[in-house]
């Protein structure tokens, strides 16, 4: 798949984004944003991809909003987030496979929103997320003001947004906002570790799960065990499951299809 500001490797059941203006530390532009909507429509579409690795090329995984690319423009940031921004975070939360972050550099703004709305993120310990909205006068945008929260709290939050604090990998790995921080000549290894455990679970099975949790944040337990009761239903009907039991029998490893 061909496009100008990222890039796109489709491998058996794996799919690799990388973002891809490592000049600007991988800041978004109009044309990244969009393309980078149209690949998460195309992965959701791919019925061979199982699960996805996003990553930014060179020092930086997303220094956020490439401010020349609106300066002198009277910006209307309703539109300019509902049109671009929101539309990106959706596609992710919503996607039936999970996004692991292959956290390589600095995640700001933006792009620290970008992080945090994937499922699983490794990071190298030379990483490190900053909402950096604040510095420039603006608000929590693309989600942050969502996710930031639920992992670390009200208070931790509230000093993350309105300090504009460095956190580095290590310490995001103690707050709870990312899963691991490994040295940096360790990440490619660690996170085909966590891409090979994914690209051989039950996917179905995981993408309901990651359903089931995106609902659980606004529901009510009433409504919670609705959600199970229904989606095991739909997992119990699957050729997995029936591997599964099948393989717990045996006492072998199961292989799962993803259906």
């Amino acid at each position: 798949m061909k496009f100008n500001t990222l890039l796109y490797i489709a491998e058996d059941s794996v799919v690799n984004i990388s973002l891809n203006r490592p000049e600007s530390y991988n800041a978004f532009t109009g044309e990244m944003r969009s393309e980078l909507l149209r690949a998460l429509e195309i992965v959701a579409e791919d019925k061979q991809c199982r699960v996805v690795v996003l990553t930014g090329e060179g020092k930086a995984f997303c220094s956020g909003q490439d401010l020349k690319d609106i300066e002198g423009e009277n910006v209307d940031f309703n539109a300019f987030l509902m049109n671009g921004y929101n539309p990106i975070i959706k596609a992710m939360r919503s996607l039936a496979k999970p996004i692991i972050c292959k956290l390589n550099g600095v995640a700001a703004g933006a792009g620290c929103s970008l992080a945090l709305a994937c499922d699983f993120v490794v990071a190298s310990e030379r990483a490190s997320l900053i909402e950096v909205f604040v510095g420039i006068g603006l608000v929590l945008d693309s989600g942050s003001s969502y996710f930031l929260p639920r992992l670390v709290g009200s208070n931790k939050a509230f000093e993350l947004a309105t300090m504009g604090n460095k956190v580095t990998a290590v310490q995001a790995v103690e707050w709870g906002m990312i899963n691991r921080a490994v040295p940096a000549e360790n990440l490619d290894e660690e996170v085909s570790k966590v891409v090979s455990y994914y690209a051989q679970a039950p996917t179905l099975a995981v993408g309901m799960m990651k359903e089931m949790l995106n609902r659980s944040m606004d529901s009510t337990l009433d409504e919670v065990l609705d959600y199970e009761a229904h989606f095991q239903s739909i997992a119990g009907a699957s050729i997995d499951y029936n591997e599964g039991v099948q393989a717990f029998v045996e006492k072998r490893k199961p292989v799962f299809k993803g259906l």
